[in-house]
């Protein structure tokens, strides 16, 4: 089985993975553009930021995995990896320390507009005065936006500054979740953008996240308040930002942005946005500590794709069964009787959605569990429970 790795990846990802006994391609700077051509006979794709579109997973005629050395996959076209049975597999939580470090390091350098005395004092500036202007981050409010593993993570890490932390997450947290989180509860969006002194966004992208940093938003935010943004780029609007730095005197941090160049690149196009806020190139993540956790993921969800044909850690695996019920047969662990309950479903013209066979001690006895589209005739159930190597057949719906 060949693997192909088309970004950087720690060197011990690839020692383990020939440990197992795979064949290794290691190409890391290709682009979305080469990844097709290269593609080739790979059975298994790891990707870090480089995209994997649609004309990459149909030129992956033996492609069976698509890992994502992550957290975020949107950079991986799920609807065609889906289509074509292709599972993708992503690593989270393994760089939740790092981005949350970062997003800490870039609050501290926005308060106190550090990248700028640097630059100053490079030139030969001295702007004592200027620079000395700072409120400071103790018992300020810090808002953020998406308390997952990450905003989790920066929450802590700002109580360790003695800051007042507050979270919206409109996709599942309550009053009495964020309390249980030890956080405050914000209502709206709007409620957490006026009352916030810095803001913080964690959410993934989507269609429903895009843009979600708005000029709404924007402007309801403090005058001179943070903005800080480690997720992803498309979340902000890059042009009601910029107006709004204008505006309200934002000190903003970013370390994404709406179409950021590829990994590979060497140009960043847009210095006017650059020159107004503190910024990293989407370095997060990038820490060795992060490296090697998420090497050990991809390795470990490999190895138990090799060993069960069930990759750990997948995203694009149906939630629930379209199935309308559930077969299991107790059969003799004889060839060919899986086979010959099989075709008997098929001949009805009924699908199979799911199956799963379990082995008893001893190996003379099985249980598949078989999830239908329809419920299967009597008749076809009589004729089963007629062979005498099925033990028992039982129906249920769902």
């Amino acid at each position: 089985m060949k693997v192909l790795i088309a970004d950087k990846l720690s060197a011990n990802t690839v020692k383990a993975l020939e440990n197992l006994g795979l064949e290794v391609v290691v190409q890391a700077d290709l682009t979305a553009d080469k990844l097709p051509e290269a593609i080739g006979d790979a059975h298994i794709l790891v990707v870090r930021s480089t995209k994997v579109t649609a004309k990459t997973l149909e030129a992956g005629k033996d492609l069976a995995l698509v890992i994502r050395a992550g957290a975020g996959v949107n950079t991986i076209d799920l609807a065609t990896a889906s289509a074509r049975g292709v599972y993708v597999a992503n690593c989270p939580g393994k760089n939740t320390a790092a981005v949350a470090e970062l997003v800490i390091g870039l609050l501290v350098a926005a308060d106190r507009r550090i990248v700028n005395a640097t630059v100053g004092m490079r030139e030969g500036k001295w702007e004592k005065k200027e620079y000395g202007k700072s409120r400071g981050l103790k018992g300020r409010t810090l808002g953020i936006l998406g308390l997952g593993n990450i905003g989790k993570a920066v929450a802590q890490r700002a109580k360790g500054l003695e800051m007042n932390v507050i979270a919206w997450d409109g996709w599942w947290l309550t009053p009495e979740l964020a309390e249980q989180h030890g956080v405050g509860y914000a209502p709206s969006l709007e409620e957490l953008a006026a009352v916030s002194d810095a803001v913080t966004i964690h959410l993934a992208a989507s269609t429903e996240s895009q843009h979600l940093v708005n000029a709404a938003f924007l402007d309801k935010m403090k005058d001179g308040a943070i903005l800080i943004n480690a997720s992803r780029g498309e979340l902000v609007d890059t042009k009601a930002l910029v107006a709004a730095i204008a505006k309200k005197k934002l000190r903003v941090a970013l370390d994404v942005f709406e179409d950021e160049p590829a990994a590979t690149a060497n140009e960043f196009p847009h210095t006017e946005l650059a020159a107004l806020v503190t910024c990293t190139p989407h370095v997060g993540a990038s820490t060795d500590e992060a490296a090697d956790a998420i090497a050990d993921e991809t390795v470990r969800i490999v190895d138990t794709f090799l060993k069960t044909g069930h990759p750990a850690g997948t995203v694009n695996v149906c939630k629930r069964s379209p199935a309308v019920c559930s077969m299991v047969v107790r059969v003799l662990n004889e060839p060919g009787i899986l086979a010959n309950v099989l075709q008997a479903i098929r001949d009805e013209d009924i699908n199979v959605e799911e199956v799963e066979n379990t082995v008893f001690d001893g190996a003379k006895a099985a249980s598949c569990a078989i999830l239908l589209d329809r419920t299967p005739p009597e008749k076809l159930l009589a004729n089963l429970r007629a062979h005498p190597s099925i033990l028992h057949v039982m129906v249920n719906s769902r």
